[in-house]
């Protein structure tokens, strides 16, 4: 159908619009986002709100068929291979479809809709040019952004240079719509040396740059350097545009699909077939030749990049050595974090149980604002996002097979989580084991019974390092943040009470965690009354609770005190210590002692953990009246001494639980299945 209005034309390509050019108007008034290029290349714009496949061009719009909403709703794991189908199969028709230039944007339609104030992301496709490398990834991150990707067609001929123009243009045409949002590049190979070079040219601009596997290492690749690129110089210009979907092979990222999907039981030539069907459209005006001055370009202006920059590293590109890469750039980047995958290739946004948002999530780097908001800009994981975060750490729970208990309103105890109040905001509050090992099972059985996530306010070294050193790289904290951990402060307890959240607190923090010989289930409480009144200004529930068994699992062997007398250990302590973000400057007493290190501990048999959440205490309608300092005091003495009466009531009834010990649980289940509750003591 053809329409009549407007001044350009569209077509429909795989569920995605295409723009190229002009002003355009609908038949239906659709809303359409524009950006003129100040390149040698046309104005582009993308539109941003239909569920129809539209693409512009010169003669006007064109409908030619409706793609369903929700077409795509998830990538469980299971959905791996057609999601890389998908990629190869709508690769092939864009560029089958499209013109011979010049390069424009395209917003995937299947992301739907948005946040408000969401931040506009810019993708950067790699050595494909086609521009849907994040194809598994769309639906999810279209809640996040309004994400805009470049496709540079088949036979296109822009030099890398006018491209860093066009990428450019779009960044300071976008910038001051929303000057109080950044701007997010996501580049890999290729589009991360793009990424470098605009963020190099516009240190002004609040860009965040996500770089996976960066060609910066062209001339350190032996496979590019040495073998392909005199290799391509003798093959005839016209079998050049099949050499990206020949590296893309190379690179492990496909050939990585294929054994993930062979190990969940598809046929062979079912897998090859999906995956070669339509590869001979998988071609790209990308030349090994502009890959070597795209790298050259961004690495002559490296020291000009001051954006905050993530770097997405693979452990086995056999294209690119993205690893050391990653870990070049990292030291030479100001304001760079990193992560490492060792299993993955080089095409990793296309590879099974690679999940972007988890990452941007895991890592604290998305953003709406001028600055991180832990609470509004934290997206809670899927169920199966939750699974691939927990399933590593389920032998915590396999081992110590905790018993949960809690009170119902009329003061019953009863073997499950029923007590636990379902609507926030709702405060938990109780005694952290050593090293904090009751966090997975008490997250987890929260989830899965009860549907509730659990928001540990939790020290600021998970999230913050002073200066690199001999502290923890922030990488290990990733699934605390993933699981929407926040650092402490008066901030964060208040945005996490506004959005009604099931906040966690430990009032002896790293203090009871990392307690001594002989103070096991001993609270380590500050004197004042730090989150009473903040609770009570929303009427939030504040919830005591204990958790016993540190002490059936290990003993310990050299602790603080111990460490602090030998002069190697004591050194290690000041050190770690000077590392991490200094909290509670002004209290006194034990709890000031924020000392850390890593006490030594003699593993026994595994005994058990239970978990005992008292009644709730009410603080709504008690604002007025908790505004006291005496009164704030008296509830916060209650809540200590509420903690320390579950703590008491776990150690006296787990000397009656017949199946304290893990033999008498492994007989148990042997007997009645693995998958049978055990029992315990009698309530």
């Amino acid at each position: 159908m053809v329409s009549t209005t407007g001044t350009g034309a569209a077509f429909s390509v795989g569920g995605f619009s295409l723009p190229v050019p002009r002003h355009v108007t609908t038949p239906t008034n659709r809303k359409f986002r524009w950006s003129y290029s100040k390149s040698t290349v046309s104005p582009v714009f993308a539109a941003v709100e239909s569920r129809q496949s539209i693409i512009h061009t010169e003669s006007g719009p064109e409908i030619l068929k409706d793609s369903p909403s929700g077409t795509i709703q998830n990538f469980e794991p299971e959905d791996g291979l057609l999601g890389l189908k998908d990629y190869f199969e709508q690769s092939g028709q864009l560029i089958s479809r499209s013109d011979g230039g010049p390069p424009r944007w395209f917003s995937p339609l299947e992301c739907g809709s948005r946040l408000k104030d969401s931040p506009l992301l810019l993708y950067l496709p790699g050595i494909d040019g086609v521009g849907l490398g994040l194809i598994l990834h769309h639906e999810r991150l279209g809640k996040m952004f309004d994400i805009w990707c470049l496709h540079i067609p088949v036979t296109d001929r822009t030099s890398f240079t006018d491209l860093v123009k066009l990428v450019e243009s779009t960044v300071k045409l976008e910038y001051p719509r929303a000057p109080n949002s950044p701007i997010y590049l996501v580049g890999e190979s290729l589009g991360a040396c793009l990424a470098l070079a605009v963020a190099a040219r516009n240190p002004d601009i609040d860009l965040i740059l996500i770089l996976a596997n960066p060609a910066t290492s062209f001339k350190r690749s032996m496979l590019l350097q040495h073998i392909l690129l005199p290799l391509s110089n003798m093959i005839p210009e016209q079998l050049r545009f099949r050499w990206p979907y020949v590296l893309s092979l190379l690179s492990g990222g496909p050939s990585k699909m294929v054994a993930s999907t062979m190990g969940k039981g598809l046929p062979l030539q079912q897998v090859i077939g999906k995956l070669s069907q339509n590869s001979l459209a998988m071609s790209s005006y990308l030349s090994l030749d502009v890959l070597k001055s795209a790298a050259a370009f961004a690495n002559s202006r490296l020291h000009a990049v001051k954006a905050q920059t993530l770097i997405l590293s693979s452990g086995q590109d056999q294209l690119l050595p993205s690893k050391e890469e990653g870990e070049r750039l990292h030291k030479l980047l100001p304001k760079c974090d990193i992560r490492t995958f060792d299993d993955s290739g080089h095409a990793l946004f296309l590879e099974d149980g690679i999940n972007l948002v988890s990452i941007l999530t895991a890592t604290s780097i998305y953003r709406r604002g001028r600055s991180h908001n832990y609470v509004l800009d934290y997206f809670p994981p899927t169920p199966s996002e939750f699974q691939r975060i927990h399933d590593p750490h389920r032998w915590v729970e396999a081992v110590t097979n905790p018993v949960f208990l809690s009170t119902v309103e009329n003061g019953k105890i009863v073997r499950s989580l029923a007590g636990i109040p379902s609507e926030g905001p709702v405060l938990y509050v109780g005694y952290h084991m050593m090293l904090g090992l009751e966090l997975i099972p008490m997250v987890s059985r929260m989830w899965t019974e009860r549907k509730i996530l659990l928001r540990g306010v939790a020290h600021p070294m998970m999230f913050t390092k002073l200066r690199e050193g001999m502290l923890p790289s922030l990488s290990t904290f990733d699934t605390y943040r993933s699981m929407g951990a926040v650092p402490v402060s008066a901030a964060n307890f208040f945005r996490l009470f506004s959005s009604k959240s099931h906040a966690l607190l430990y009032p002896g923090g790293a203090r009871e965690a990392l307690h001594r010989k002989g103070e096991e289930y001993k609270l380590f409480w500050p004197e004042q009354s730090e989150f009473v009144r903040m609770a009570a200004r929303f009427g939030a529930k504040i919830v005591p609770f204990g958790t016993v068994g540190e002490d059936d699992i290990g003993q310990l062997l050299l602790d603080y005190n111990d460490l602090r007398k030998i002069p190697y250990f004591k050194a290690r302590i000041e050190e770690l210590t000077d590392e991490a973000v200094k909290l509670r400057t002004d209290a006194i007493g034990e709890v000031a002692n924020q000392d850390f290190h890593l006490p030594i501990v003699l593993p026994k048999i595994p005994g058990r953990f239970y978990f005992y959440f008292g009644k709730p205490i009410e603080t709504e309608g008690r604002r007025q009246e908790l505004k006291s300092k005496e009164k704030a005091h008296e509830l916060y003495v209650e809540v200590k001494s509420e903690v320390e009466k579950c703590l008491d009531y776990l150690k006296e009834k787990r000397e009656n639980d017949p199946y304290r010990n893990i033999f008498a649980r492994l007989t148990y289940q042997a007997t009645h299945g693995f998958d049978s509750e055990v029992p315990t003591f009698d309530i």
